[in-house]
Parts: structure tokens; C-alpha cells; sequence
């Protein structure tokens, strides 16, 4: 199914002519994202909270789902060497979480590639991107994870963030990895 632009807003294809090289590569990088930060440091991935919940219009569509679709979401943060880089917000049909995508309930502090990149039957959209708003359900995996942190929440539109659907046997699993403020500091060792 291709997706009209109205059900992949914020989402866009390309990435925003005003990102920086790294961003862009970053936003577009093949493979596990978890592997390519792992070369840059000391990789911990702490899980913020994993529940189910109905889908808005916008994150139903980008799985190829009705609005309201029920889902398992799987919500995350990961830091190098302590200091927190990404948050990434999971998501797959609640009945494809008993079924073909059960791993993501087992996982607990382990990274979603554990499962994703050992199945020859995974296949992977092409990334989407986006500097993220207050409107996205996606915001609000980033406050629940700053919460009691003593980081202050960044402005919206400095959040920059890409999603890729992963399909195995016709049932989808949205990954969204959202790159803090922190990694593309400027002369950081992260970006």
C-alpha cells in the first residue's frame, strides 16, 4: 500500500534539506541502529514502558492499519556511554504480538536487531523521517522517558527522528528512533 501524504504527515520520505551530513546519514543508515552506536561507545538501552494501546490515525496508517487498531508498544531509551542519544517508540498489532512478532514481549533490556536482523522472511520498508511535533504520539514516548530524569524536554523541532515498518509473514512492526539533542552536539564524538 502506498501511503498518501496526509497519513504519513509528519513523516516524509526525504530527509529535510537543512540537515547537517551526519543527520542525514544517521536518519538513512542501513542496518542496526543499535550496531552503529555501539562503535561509537558503551551502549545501555533502558525500557521506559511497554503496554498496549489504541493507534491514532496517523501511526495506524503507517502500519497499514484502521485508526484505533490495538497495539503492543514497546518504548525505550539508549545512552553511550551515559548520556542518553535515542529514544525509539515500537509497535505491532497487539494479536501479531502473540503470534508472529511475540519476541518484542521477551526482549526486556535486550535491542529490538536481536530479532530483526536474523530472519531472511524479515523484510524492511524504507525509512521515513522527521522533525517531530507535539502532535505525533511519539512526543510523548520522549517526555515519559525524560520524566524524573532531570533533563529538560527539547523543544519539539529540535527532535529529529526516522521510522522503517518491518514485515514478516504480512504483519507489520513500526520502529521510530528519535537522535537527542545530545548526539549532534557539535563536536560531540556521537555525530
Amino acid at each position: 500500500m502506498k501511503l498518501s501524504p496526509t497519513a504519513k504527515k509528519p513523516w516524509h520520505d526525504q530527509v529535510h534539506p537543512s540537515a547537517t551530513p551526519a543527520q542525514k546519514h544517521w536518519l538513512h543508515r542501513p542496518g542496526a541502529l543499535t550496531a552503529g552506536l555501539r562503535r561509537l561507545g558503551q551502549v545501555r538501552l533502558d525500557v521506559v514502558r511497554e503496554y498496549a494501546c489504541r493507534l491514532d490515525a496517523q501511526e495506524a496508517a503507517l502500519i497499514e492499519r484502521p485508526r484505533g487498531t490495538l497495539a503492543w508498544i514497546r518504548e525505550v531509551s539508549m545512552s553511550i556511554d551515559g548520556v542518553r542519544c535515542v529514544i525509539a517508540r515500537s509497535f505491532t498489532p497487539l494479536a501479531a504480538s502473540h503470534g508472529v512478532w511475540q519476541g518484542i514481549r521477551r526482549l526486556r533490556s535486550r535491542p529490538l536487531a536481536d530479532m530483526l536482523y536474523n530472519d531472511a522472511q524479515i523484510q524492511r520498508s524504507a525509512f521515513l523521517s522527521c522533525r517531530l511535533n507535539r502532535a505525533v504520539p511519539f512526543f510523548r514516548t520522549i517526555e515519559r522517558a525524560l520524566d524524573g530524569s532531570g533533563e529538560p524536554v527539547p523543544q519539539a523541532r529540535q527532535l529529529l527522528a526516522r521510522c522503517s515498518v518491518f514485515w514478516r509473514h504480512g504483519q507489520p512492526l513500526l520502529v521510530a528512533e528519535c537522535f537527542m539533542p545530545a548526539f549532534w552536539t557539535p563536536g560531540s564524538t556521537l555525530a
